[in-house]
């Protein structure tokens, strides 16, 4: 895996360094007692500091141990599986009962004749075959918590992800399949437990991309049916509140016709924040410095040379889609690289120096790095702050006619779950004990457990840690900087004016604190960390239905 490495696959090869030969079982037993025992993530969930997830769809069994309850998929996960495990094309023997594509599609004899066709169909029985090992996987949890814990989300078609009806039919078939094959799962899993726990129900919330107002509806039909959401493709503290206040009426819908509710999630994609405005300020800062030169071309083909990524850039036909490929997160990440200083500090901008030329890059990086988590405090902030949580309680029984108990279960089931994290402080930065589950790659695991490893961490440092203040400085440097890149972070950190006016009907204390500068739905697909998701997630999809089309073709004999 990406550097430096799995968590999982570090603990694998821990335990086995101490297993003895003639005592196999139990050397091997108490390797791994003392691997879970002292692991980070074992030990903030055991202290009930946090929720954590997957954001991988291997190692579950062992993450399970570890306290993890929840596993997120998108369209990159979902053909990564497949590469991980190509017996999920056929052969699967991992999980009971779990099929594999061959056998999921050798009966559909309408796919079979005419693959190309039915391309989208393929690609979501693909989906599905990467996704059942997982819902096998968390069952028990989230039976035994009630649909509380155990949850897998699941990223809708991100092609027709601004088309409300082609989704919300996407996912009630995805659904009623879930549901079909846990039926089946749960007569063996549940044989001899009371017939009065619910049987088949999926274990399961859709992942919505908050990339257009279609997102909204999708959100509040689907929580009104008791189908959980986790929104995605989320930035920005507008669509975030505005997706939440979607979950908080679709919820209140479902509780007063008697649906019983799941935990669901509201992404904040902080990481890939921090790369939309980092590559947005690096751009900024190279146009800067061309503007110096006479040779734009020739400066600009040298910077790329030094940081690897003329290969990449060379075809692009301007200098801005070179100078956007140079500045990308592939090869200009951290902004303080040798290469870049050097750059920088030749055209004079902002100083001949590469010693101040360093320190203001550093200080620009750093600054960068809390973009995510800034966004992450100020959402929980806003509806789960022990003040705030409170006003929503009193507003939601209001609002929608609840009970104070109803309310509880609308407004505690909803976590904030940040999500592409790069740094450790991202997830250290930002726990809590209620209403937060934190998503992590397998490599940021490693980083995380690197640094809960250095002899200064405390865990009792990090209780609560998302209601502890930052500098504030840092935002107003954020705010204050390069002109475009402080227009990109305003558009994510501040609310719109509708926002502000829900919020003062609330009796959130001076609203307008929050700002009035965020991006309005309509503008969410414009918004280039949206844009760069989108991209990233269609190319994947297209992929990887085109997989399953082969795959198909070749199975068929055509």
């Amino acid at each position: 895996y990406r550097p430096p490495g799995s968590m999982v696959a570090h603990a694998a090869k821990e335990i086995e360094k101490e297993v003895k030969p003639d005592s196999l079982m139990e050397s091997f037993l108490n390797s791994a007692k003392k691997q879970i025992e002292n692991n980070i993530y074992y030990r903030l969930s055991k202290a009930g500091i946090c929720k954590f997830g997957n954001d991988y769809a291997l190692g579950l069994r062992w993450l399970r141990h570890l306290g993890f309850v929840q596993v997120s998929t998108n369209p990159v996960l979902a053909a990564a599986a497949y590469s991980d495990d190509p017996t999920l094309w056929g052969g699967y023997r991992g999980e009971d009962l779990c099929p594999d594509f061959k056998t999921v599609i050798e009966q559909d004899r309408e796919l079979l004749e005419r693959p190309d066709a039915y391309g989208d169909e393929l690609a979501a029985r693909g989906v599905e075959v990467s996704i059942w090992p997982n819902l096998a996987v968390f069952r028990p949890i989230a039976i035994a918590s009630n649909m509380r814990h155990g949850l897998v989300s699941l990223q809708l078609n991100p092609t027709i992800a601004d088309d409300y009806e082609r989704s919300l039919r996407e996912a009630l078939k995805i659904y009623s399949d879930a549901e079909e094959f846990l039926r089946k799962y749960d007569y063996y899993l549940l044989w001899g437990y009371s017939p009065y726990i619910e049987r088949g129900r999926p274990n399961i919330v859709f992942k919505v991309a908050g990339s257009s107002p279609a997102a909204i509806e999708l959100t509040r039909k689907l929580e009104s049916l008791g189908i959980g959401t986790n929104n995605t493709v989320t930035f920005t503290v507008s669509q975030e509140v505005e997706l939440i206040l979607a979950k908080i009426e679709g919820r209140s819908e479902a509780v007063r016709k008697g649906i019983s509710l799941t935990t669901v999630y509201e992404t904040n994609m902080g990481g890939r924040l921090d790369d939309h405005i980092r590559e947005v300020q690096a751009e900024d800062l190279v146009r800067k410095a061309l503007e110096r030169v006479e040779d734009k071309e020739g400066a600009l083909k040298r910077l790329a040379e030094a940081l690897g990524a003329w290969d990449a850039a060379r075809n692009e036909e301007s200098l801005d889609d070179k100078i956007r490929v140079i500045c990308s997160r592939h090869f200009l990440n951290p902004l303080s690289k040798g290469a870049f200083v050097d750059f920088l500090a030749e055209c004079g901008v902002p100083s001949t120096s590469k010693e101040e030329v360093t320190k203001y890059l550093s200080r620009l990086e750093e600054d960068i790095g809390y973009c995510g988590i800034l966004v992450t405090k100020r959402v929980y902030e806003i509806f789960f702050s022990s003040e705030n949580r409170l006003k929503w309680l009193k507003y939601i029984r209001s609002k929608y006619g609840l009970t104070l108990e109803q309310a509880e279960h609308v407004l505690l089931g909803i976590d904030i779950l940040p999500a592409s994290k790069r740094r450790p402080k991202e997830t250290l930065l930002t726990l809590s004990s209620l209403n937060m589950t934190h998503t992590e790659f397998p490599n940021h695991q490693m980083n995380v457990l690197l640094e809960s490893l250095g002899e200064s961490f405390r865990i009792k440092d990090y209780q609560e840690s998302v209601l502890a203040d930052v500098d504030p400085d840092i935002a107003r440097r954020l705010m204050d900087g390069s002109k475009v890149a402080a227009k990109e972070f305003i558009k994510a950190y501040e609310l719109t004016s509708e926002q502000v006016n829900v919020l003062r009907e609330v009796g959130i204390a001076n609203p307008e604190k929050y700002g009035f500068r965020g991006i309005k739905p309509s503008e969410w697909g414009l918004f280039g960390a949206t844009v760069k998701t989108m991209e990233e997630f269609m190319r994947s999809y297209e992929m990887f239905k085109r997989a399953c089309i082969e795959y198909a073709s070749r199975f068929a004999g055509k």
